[in-house]
């Protein structure tokens, strides 16, 4: 894949139409509306697996988080987004559902702000994933309940989209898992 392409962005208007490209530093400066995907992963159990972001990335770095997230590029649809970053970030592959989509726009840190409409995915695997440390600190298999709970108590330890989220997304987890529709 191009290198040129991965810094890209796909700028859309609120009802998710594309409206052009834009560099992702650029349109993070600029808070410009653009795609993103956020993948969720639970195990068998209910047991959410969480990432805790590189310490060398450009925003949110060191923050726990979902299991992976990303942007699609110019030309890519969302769904292969999800599942080429799970894999290159979790090296995890499994079924994938979209549940939902949103739009948010958060102050980050490094003077960016994220405005993006998130499509949003969840899995369900019993693999432990094999993490490329470029993009992932750590891993951790956790309740929800012991989630609601560290949310709660620290929640500057988390990132901003995933705190908006994770209660929206228990309700699909519940679901999944005891009707093993994915």
């Amino acid at each position: 894949m191009n290198q040129m392409m991965q810094k890209l962005v796909i700028l859309v208007d609120e009802n998710d139409n594309e409206k052009g490209t834009m560099e992702k530093l650029e349109a993070h400066k600029k808070a410009i509306l653009h795609r993103a995907i956020s993948v969720f992963i639970c195990n068998s159990r209910g047991e959410w697996l969480l990432q805790r972001r590189a310490l060398n990335k450009y925003h949110s770095n060191g923050l726990w988080t979902n299991a992976c997230c990303s942007h699609p590029i110019p030309g890519e649809t969302s769904l292969d987004a999800a599942n080429r970053r799970l894999i290159e970030e979790m090296g995890l592959e499994t079924s994938l559902k979209e549940i939902f989509h949103f739009t948010y726009k958060a102050e980050l840190d490094n003077e960016l702000t994220e405005h993006e409409l998130d499509h949003v995915f969840l899995g369900i695997t019993d693999d432990d994933p094999v993490i490329n440390t470029e993009e992932v600190n750590d891993w951790k298999h956790i309740s929800y309940k012991q989630l609601q709970n560290e949310i709660y108590k620290v929640p500057e330890q988390y990132t901003v989209w995933f705190r908006m989220i994770f209660q929206r997304v228990n309700k699909y987890v519940k679901h999944y898992i005891s009707a093993e529709k994915i």
